[in-house]
């Protein structure tokens, strides 16, 4: 039921030995924008994004820390473990200085997972001054219906990017569909997708918008459909946004999912 990414790292700060978890926000994707509310899809990816403070750094800017999660539901009143993860060893480069090391937990929620509240717990370690602290957010998974999920921004190289770019660079919109309807004799279903780029102003930066078709539905797919990257060619600043909408026309419903994307003109940032 349950799969997991690895917990990873990609103002005044606290002192060093004072450990602190700050700026804590859901996220549509590892380093993508914060998610508007905490229900989410069987098949959707939960990313909890925060900050760990006051870490002990060694003089050449190294930190020694480690990271443990648990995922719980409530049964009969009582805390049931329907995920864990053991504490892992990790060490970082905190270049810039400071004491701040941006991080994130993840956990990727299987199309089977029954509708719930859960409780994601995280447990950080400070391995050089002995200190730890525990961030715990809950979330609920919905009943399953017609919806996006897994979206979010990579680079080509498959790395998660964040919804921030400059001119000449070249991004990959990664997304699959759930709740489809499908005929299970035939396992043919019918979706369309529309992805269209829209501007400040609200108007499509081109004339057709970018469109695919899911007809024969392989059988590793009648729960979740994920769908071939869409490159997007970035060449000119601007604050955009990105509009996937699909259509279900066995089931007559349709959806809509909106990534933000701000191109900014490096010989103008200050």
């Amino acid at each position: 039921m349950w799969a997991t990414l690895a917990l990873s790292v990609i103002t005044l700060a606290p002192a060093q030995g004072e450990l602190q978890l700050n700026n804590v926000r859901v996220t549509t994707s590892i380093l993508g924008q914060e998610r508007k509310d905490t229900k989410l899809l069987p098949g959707d990816i939960y990313v909890v994004a925060f900050d760990i403070e006051g870490l002990k750094v060694k003089q050449d800017g190294r930190v020694r820390y480690s990271m443990g999660m648990e995922l719980t539901r409530k049964e009969k009143g009582v805390d049931k473990t329907v995920f864990k993860k053991d504490p892992e060893d990790k060490e970082a480069l905190l270049h810039l200085g400071g004491t701040r090391l941006p991080s994130y937990a993840t956990a990727v929620i299987g199309t089977d997972t029954p509708p719930d509240t859960y409780t994601m717990t995280v447990i950080i370690r400070d391995l050089e001054a002995k200190t730890s602290q525990k961030l715990v957010r809950m979330f609920e998974v919905i009943k399953p219906q017609f919806g996006f999920v897994r979206v979010g921004l990579t680079y080509e190289t498959g790395q998660p990017a964040p919804p921030l770019a400059v001119p000449g660079q070249s991004l990959l919109l990664n997304f699959a569909l759930v709740g489809f309807g499908i005929d299970k004799k035939t396992n043919q279903a019918d979706i369309t997708i529309e992805m269209t780029i829209r501007d400040d102003a609200g108007k499509p930066t081109l004339a057709k918008p970018f469109t695919g078709k899911v007809e024969k539905v392989a059988k590793m797919y009648e729960t979740i459909i994920p769908f071939d990257p869409q490159l997007i060619q970035v060449n000119r600043p601007g604050k955009y946004k990105v509009v996937l909408k699909a259509t279900d026309k066995l089931a007559g419903k349709d959806v809509e999912q909106v990534v933000d994307l701000l191109v900014i003109d490096p010989a103008r940032a200050k």
